[in-house]
């Protein structure tokens, strides 16, 4: 059987005003008053009902967040931290995983809104017009993490994804590479075509090295597309001495599908990952990647979005964290 506010009231002899007073922390309500009603709710098992809650203050306190991938060690760093900030802030999170598929990305923003969110925070590879227009027509602030979007319309947190592939090829410039591969998510999403390609394709036209199209292998964030893409790569003359890849798993395939044909790592092969999430420290040896502070764009989002939800001011929509190279084993 539910327990309702009107079973609380009736229990301790207030009205129903009283005990919504007293669930919602209000002040004005005697010491003495609250304390009966706080023993009646905890005797009877009561619960607040949300929706009902929601319905008539037009808050929820509750976020929506659509990721691309619960599996993913990228996405659960930056999932924690957005789960961190909504804590603090007092929202409750509802989490959906979209497979980075369109329809279903689309699908699920359209759940989220008829569950009365307060607001959502959106990871997706690949942000269409499509998702642009449902963003704009959403009735919550909407902020994406980790995620680009070409018109810059709608708020964001990131790094400079094509200033830190342009750092990693350089930092393998000035060890003396000329042979430098770039293993790639899918190209169709605009963080690898528009910003890591871009910044890869920069610093070689800087050090006045010839870029060549052969030594860019597009995978998908995988480890199995980080062996395949070795495999691809010793077929190349000469082979490259250096590789930059655009995720930790895709670099934990390449290191030990280089291990399995005889190649030392980095000995006969230096390579640089693109996250430093906690795999890049469990590997052997341990990689040298481009940090990027997957939990602070997950706090940064949330925070982002707290302040669109409660109307405070925000000077900038477009957040850049600061990234950095940490030099491990997997480069001399």
């Amino acid at each position: 059987m539910n327990i309702t506010i009107y079973d609380v009231a009736r229990e301790a002899n207030v009205s129903m005003a009283t005990v919504s007073r007293v669930v919602n922390g209000n002040p004005n309500v005697k010491p003495t008053t609250r304390k009966k009603v706080l023993e009646v709710i905890d005797r009877l098992g009561y619960r607040p009902n949300a929706v009902a809650r929601g319905l008539a203050s037009k808050k929820t306190t509750t976020v929506g967040v659509i990721i691309p991938d619960v599996s993913s060690t990228f996405v659960a760093e930056l999932a924690r931290g957005i789960e961190d900030i909504a804590t603090m802030y007092k929202y409750n999170i509802i989490l959906s995983n979209s497979d980075q598929n369109m329809d279903k990305e689309l699908h699920l923003l359209n759940t989220m809104l008829g569950k009365q969110v307060d607001g959502i925070v959106f990871m997706g590879g690949n942000i269409e017009e499509e998702h642009v227009a449902e963003f704009e027509k959403s009735p919550v602030p909407i902020v994406l993490a980790a995620s680009i979007e070409k018109s810059e319309t709608i708020p964001s947190v990131n790094i400079d994804n094509e200033q830190a592939a342009f750092d990693a090829t350089t930092a393998f410039i000035e060890k003396g590479h000329k042979e430098i591969a770039l293993v790639i998510g899918p190209l169709r999403e605009p963080v690898n075509k528009e910003k890591k390609l871009a910044g890869y394709k920069r610093a070689l036209e800087t050090a006045e090295i010839p870029f060549k199209e052969e030594l860019v292998i597009e995978g998908d964030y995988t480890y199995d597309s980080g062996l395949e893409a070795f495999e691809r790569l010793l077929e190349i003359d000469p082979k490259p001495s250096a590789i930059y890849a655009g995720s930790d798993e895709m670099a934990l395939g390449i290191i030990h599908g280089a291990t399995d044909k005889g190649y030392s790592v980095p000995e006969d092969v230096e390579v640089i990952s693109s996250d430093s999430t906690r795999l890049a420290l469990m590997v052997r040896p341990q990689l040298t990647s481009v940090v990027q502070p997957l939990y602070d764009i997950g706090a940064v989002a949330m925070r982002l979005l707290t302040k669109y939800m409660n109307k405070e001011e925000v000077t900038d929509h477009i957040v850049v964290l600061p990234h950095r190279i940490e030099e491990r084993d997997s480069t001399k």
